[in-house]
């Protein structure tokens, strides 16, 4: 009925990321005209809801709090249940929303800024772990290689866009070998820095444009790899692509791409559903109220609540 996001991009960007402490402040200046502005353009009143769902964690701990608070109040002054919902399951359900005719069971890939992980979901309450990053994430890694590159914030979207210039063949970054299905992108990072350093010593001209593309390519095989490898041993034909990082057209279009030839289905939300939006977060709790699944007044932030 209504989905309004309030981004700070603009506030951070001058930083060259999120600055937790200022992240927070915004979240109290805008989460009250953002409530009001998604009742309004929904075309109801803030009587008619008659349930509420928030994201307890993962995330930064102040900014948290601060929705939290938010739907604790509202929960307690309108006497309607609270439903305490995974930022991670969130992005998931971004493609029920995207995608109406999705039914478990399917196979997620979660790429966000703080996480890499690998999900089945047997239906719409019952998930399994089947693997995770061990140190950084992806998304994390395309911030901090875009950052040494001098590339605005958020790096991630920079980094897609000069890689589209580049050849992704035209620097051979090592592929993490770790067992089973985790990730490891911490090893990539640092290939790509020694590149970049040893470059810069040496005064030697790099093109940014192939580095951004190569690197760019050894994160989306890793990522494609794993999760085409997990679908094949659980016999699983539907993938899902979820979290910010998703938005990401190379990944996007190497995983259609694969999916064809295997004859999977691939699922993918929207832009606007990739990144943290509060629609996802509603969607997630929808499917939680359907067994009750409420939360306390006592509900608190949880900044490293894991996946599941």
């Amino acid at each position: 009925m209504s989905n309004v996001i309030s981004t700070q991009i603009p506030i951070h960007q001058k930083f060259g990321g999120v600055v937790p402490e200022i992240a927070s402040r915004k979240h109290i200046v805008n989460i009250m005209p953002v409530i009001d502005e998604a009742v309004s353009k929904a075309g109801i009143k803030l009587e008619e809801i008659n349930q509420i769902a928030v994201t307890y964690g993962p995330g930064l701990v102040g900014a948290l709090l601060v929705g939290v608070s938010a739907a604790k109040a509202l929960s307690f002054a309108l006497k309607i249940p609270l439903i305490a919902v995974n930022h991670l399951q969130g992005h998931i359900f971004a493609n029920f929303l995207s995608e109406p005719t999705l039914e478990p069971p399917f196979l997620a890939l979660v790429v966000s800024g703080g996480h890499s992980a690998i999900i089945r979901q047997k239906n719409y309450n019952d998930f399994e772990l089947l693997g995770q990053t061990r140190d950084d994430a992806a998304g994390e890694a395309f911030d901090k290689i875009a950052r040494v590159m001098n590339l605005p914030y958020p790096g991630g979207p920079e980094i897609d866009k000069l890689a589209k210039i580049g050849n992704p063949d035209a620097i051979e970054f090592p592929r993490p070998k770790v067992s089973d299905f985790d990730f490891s992108f911490s090893g990539l990072k640092s290939a790509v820095l020694n590149f970049l350093n040893t470059a810069e010593m040496k005064g030697e001209k790099i093109n940014p444009a192939d580095v951004a593309a190569s690197f760019q390519k050894a994160v989306i095989d890793s990522l494609v790899d794993k999760t085409v490898s997990a679908a094949e041993k659980f016999n699983l034909k539907k993938i899902v692509l979820a979290g910010g990082v998703a938005a990401n057209s190379s990944l996007e279009s190497t995983l259609r791409k694969i999916c064809t030839e295997k004859n999977f289905e691939f699922f993918y939300p929207s832009k606007i559903l990739c990144t943290d939006n509060a629609a996802m977060i509603a969607c997630r709790g929808y499917y939680q109220s359907l067994e009750k699944n409420f939360a306390t007044n006592n509900l608190n932030a949880v900044p490293n609540l894991g996946i599941l």
